[in-house]
């Protein structure tokens, strides 16, 4: 999820659900360490609570400093990412191709966690490359968690380093939920997070528990709520027995424009700020109205508080319809 679950997406993502974990796009060790604006990486809004940080890293020293420093920033988690399998962060020795050196993963989860006291959690993908049998996956597991990882997000397909894009790395392999559940059963102690396919809550909440009964400890969806981010205003109830009513989308866009509009006051690239909306509005009657809007005004100019007729209509028209 890089350039797409900034804080301003988490700020709209939280307007949506009060018990999701949201994490952050991933980021480098290496920007927030040697980066000369460490707060523009680890800013985020109090409200975003709770909140985990994703960091792409191999030099333990490096990834326990960065550690520190998102607790001092405020975050509830900090998760090292062994799953990313693009070319740029292949080469920089961090991401997917970590998975063949799991004691130096070991290594650096163990550096983070003496220093820190929030939790430290790995994501990663069931294999990469020929090194995808079950074994090899227990054997990482393993080893990573004896050095204090007490939760693993598993993007529940391979990734090949070598042939395949990200974007086919997400979606050429096959899915082996599977596989996940086995993990499950030889790790009982562990959280398991399953990751990977999951484009909606029903289709999530089924993939948690298979045919023996094994109940997995999470899921976690990206890029379907971030195309289609009010998916979310069911998670409350569906995962956490949660009964609120969730903020209207019209609601949410009057809530997420008064984040906005200092911001923008301030000098941020409306652009940036705005784009999180395009989705909002995703299966509506006028969703293309809605999308074309919010590019509009985030890329030609006009005031940004017109959206609020936008969605309140558009708001009005799905009242008259059901």
């Amino acid at each position: 999820m890089m350039d797409c679950t900034d804080r301003h997406c988490r700020y709209l993502m939280r307007l949506i659900t009060r018990r999701a974990l949201l994490y952050t796009e991933m980021v480098t060790s290496a920007a927030i360490v040697r980066g000369a604006d460490p707060k523009r990486f680890l800013a985020l809004d109090q409200s975003e609570h709770p909140v985990a940080l994703q960091l792409g890293g191999s030099d333990p020293a490096q990834l326990a400093t960065a550690a520190r420093m998102a607790e001092d920033f405020g975050y509830d988690e900090v998760n090292l990412n062994v799953g990313c399998p693009s070319d740029r962060v292949t080469s920089g020795r961090f991401g997917a191709c970590l998975m063949a050196e799991p004691q130096l993963v070991a290594d650096c989860v163990r550096a983070m966690q003496d220093a820190v006291s929030v939790p430290v959690t790995v994501k990663t993908r069931i294999g990469i490359d020929d090194m995808d049998s079950e074994q090899h996956l227990d054997d990482f597991v393993g080893t990573v968690a004896d050095a204090g990882c007490a939760l693993f997000i598993i993007h529940a397909r391979k990734a090949w380093l070598q042939g395949l894009s990200p974007k086919e790395n997400r979606e050429i392999p096959p899915l082996h939920y599977d596989r996940v559940h086995r993990l499950k059963r030889r790790f009982p102690a562990l959280g398991i997070v399953l990751n990977g396919g999951l484009k909606t809550l029903p289709a999530a909440l089924a993939a948690l528990t298979d045919a023996d009964g094994t109940q997995l400890d999470g899921a976690m969806l990206g890029r379907a709520p971030y195309d289609s981010p009010y998916m979310l205003a069911d998670v409350d109830r569906t995962f956490f027995g949660d009964l609120a009513v969730p903020l209207p989308r019209a609601a949410v866009v009057d809530a997420y424009l008064d984040y906005a509009m200092p911001l923008i006051a301030a000098g941020a690239r409306r652009h940036l700020v705005l784009r999180h909306l395009v989705g909002l509005f995703h299966g509506c009657a006028g969703a293309r109205a809605w999308r074309q809007a919010v590019t509009r005004i985030g890329q030609e100019g006009g005031d940004p508080r017109s959206l609020e007729t936008v969605a309140q209509r558009l708001g009005e028209s799905r009242v008259l319809a059901a």
